[in-house]
């Protein structure tokens, strides 16, 4: 495999769902691009996580009486964390493309020991 067919393989990676079963399914044996899948794998997971835990910390704040501006401004948590995530991406995708195996920044440790290919 060339090293241009790899990173572009790499940087596919970075399309949820799509580049996810493209990657798994046909560049397994890509060491580059099955790490890169991780990565964004990783990513996606973390910015769902951040998501879903406003949504429950702002639900079991609406219960309390005054408490739902509260939640709202806790709302500012998900939006730095999905600039975050967009820096991220950027960052994951010149890694592919430069053809380095660079773990993410606050879950990228984690990510690269997903079980995966």
């Amino acid at each position: 495999m060339s090293n241009y067919s790899s990173r572009l393989s790499a940087a596919i990676a970075y399309i949820p769902v799509i580049g996810w079963l493209y990657v798994f399914l046909a560049q397994r044996d890509n060491p580059l691009a099955v790490f890169h899948l991780r990565q964004s794998i990783g990513l996606f997971v973390f910015l769902i996580a951040v998501l879903l835990f406003w949504v429950i910390v702002a639900y079991a704040l609406a219960w309390i009486p005054l408490m739902g501006a509260v939640s709202v401004a806790l709302f500012t948590i998900v939006i730095v964390a999905y600039v975050y995530g967009a820096l991220a991406l950027v960052m994951g995708l010149l890694n592919a493309l430069g053809n380095r195996s660079a773990p993410l920044p606050v879950f990228g440790y984690w990510a690269s020991r997903l079980p995966i290919g």
